[in-house]
């Protein structure tokens, strides 16, 4: 009989899963509201969602990619407002003693690097980061062979620099897709639309892109004179432009980086919304692997 992992993205309002087969494929996925995780709603759906998967599947393991600042346990050490009463959720404990089985909880951001890792744009990579740029900007560093997250769970905070005193913005309020969404709405456009009015030689929208890429750039600079990675990653919805996102970065990155230090390669994320869920097996296929 064959066996699967199953896999969980939990962010602000669903929870995605899927079964994933030993050669990674998502053989089968749903979602489901997080209902604003009340009355604890989030865990008591992973542990509904594992128990009717073991019920049809035999599981090799459970990986859980979620939002928020996970902690040394597979509980979670810090949520945002989005997902009220998050915080202090003990999901690995919770969900091993349910399964039996090898269970892993990852950040988000991290599951995403990790998913690039093991099947999209960063397979075997061992020094690199990953900036998702989205609702907000997160940050994932991956080097000589593991996640680094700090002495606190809580390092690669990217979004929250470059703070501007004057305007009383960080970086993810200036660089964010949703920013750059926000903006757009006084011209009743859409952030794809305005790329490709931009593409088209818009002045008007080929300016406000320009723009947008150039406060990304400022970050990417940061992670380049701070952490010198072999490769930086762009993910979010964003990373679809591809290679025009890359050139957008690159040409503002001249301004904020002395000339001979970019050695960095600069890609877009390949997998989408399939990389936090193999992400979150990540570390459990490795296991096997070694075991096997």
């Amino acid at each position: 009989m064959k066996k699967y992992y199953l896999g969980f993205d939990v962010g602000g309002t669903t929870i995605k899963y899927g079964l994933i087969d030993p050669e990674l494929n998502i053989i089968e996925s749903s979602s489901c509201p997080t209902l604003e995780n009340k009355d604890g709603h989030i865990l008591k759906s992973l542990k509904k969602i594992t128990e009717e998967m073991m019920n049809s599947y035999t599981l090799l393991g459970i990986g859980v990619s979620t939002a928020g600042i996970v902690g040394k346990n597979g509980e979670i050490q810090y949520a945002g407002p989005t997902i009220p009463g998050y915080i202090g959720t003990p999901i690995k404990k919770e969900l091993e003693e349910l399964s039996g089985l090898p269970v892993s909880v990852v950040n988000d951001v991290d599951a995403a690097l990790l998913g690039e890792r093991l099947a999209g744009g960063a397979k075997g990579s061992d020094n690199v980061y990953c900036i998702a740029l989205g609702t907000g900007i997160g940050g994932a560093y991956f080097y000589e062979g593991k996640l680094f997250s700090g002495a606190h769970a809580g390092a690669n905070s990217i979004g929250y620099a470059l703070y501007d005193k004057n305007t009383k913005t960080d970086y993810q309020k200036r660089a964010a897709t949703l920013s750059l969404e926000a903006y757009l709405k006084r011209f009743d456009t859409s952030v794809i639309d305005a790329f490709e009015k931009a593409k088209a030689g818009d002045e008007r929208f080929k300016k406000i892109i320009e723009d947008w890429g150039d406060e990304v750039a400022r970050g990417v600079a940061e992670i380049i004179l701070l952490f010198d990675p072999e490769l930086i990653l762009l993910g979010g919805a964003v990373a679809k432009q591809d290679e025009y996102l890359v050139n957008l970065v690159r040409r503002h990155l001249k301004d904020y980086v002395p000339e001979g230090l970019i050695q960095t390669q600069i890609k877009v994320s390949h997998l989408a919304n399939k990389a936090q869920l193999l992400g979150g097996i990540a570390e459990l296929v490795d296991i096997l692997k070694k075991i096997c």
